[in-house]
């Protein structure tokens, strides 16, 4: 099976435990994760943000004015899929230890939940999409060597 054609920038912004999370996102890695979970060519950046650089896209994107796991923002899916994943590294952090998983599987598993969401899958308000999308998930990091995320 040939992988879609993924052109990435991995991107980090500047915190405290930078380093920790620069460790568990292998450039290589990371794209092959994504390229995974992609059905076409992409281009696609990824950004790992503190808590308060999370907490103002949240605010200002979506309404919610708290940090979230990740973000997705999509611009395009035809010819090539076009998006920006934000991941807040302070919540991933805390939400991999809640959920007893290693930082690197919750950030696969993440990275993977975005760019579906970048691929038009809508599991806030598609019941189908949300069904679909778990299972892809759990199919997808079974294939990369991770456990089912739920």
């Amino acid at each position: 099976m040939s992988l879609p054609e993924l052109t990435l920038s991995l991107q980090f912004a500047r915190f405290a435990d930078v380093a920790e999370h620069r460790a568990a996102l292998p450039r290589s890695a990371v794209m092959r994760w994504i390229r995974h979970a992609l059905p076409q060519a992409a281009e696609i950046a990824v950004r790992i943000v503190d808590t308060e650089e999370g907490q103002q896209l949240n605010r200002a994107y979506r309404n919610k004015d708290y940090a979230t796991n990740v973000l997705t923002f999509d611009y395009a899916n035809d010819p090539v899929i076009l998006a920006d994943l934000v991941l807040c590294a302070p919540v991933v952090a805390r939400e991999a230890k809640e959920q007893g998983k290693t930082l690197q599987a919750h950030y696969a598993h993440l990275l993977v939940h975005g760019t579906l969401h970048a691929c038009g899958y809508d599991h806030e308000t598609n019941q189908r999409d949300a069904l679909e999308m778990e299972a892809l998930e759990i199919l997808l990091l079974g294939s990369l060597g991770f456990a089912n995320p739920y």
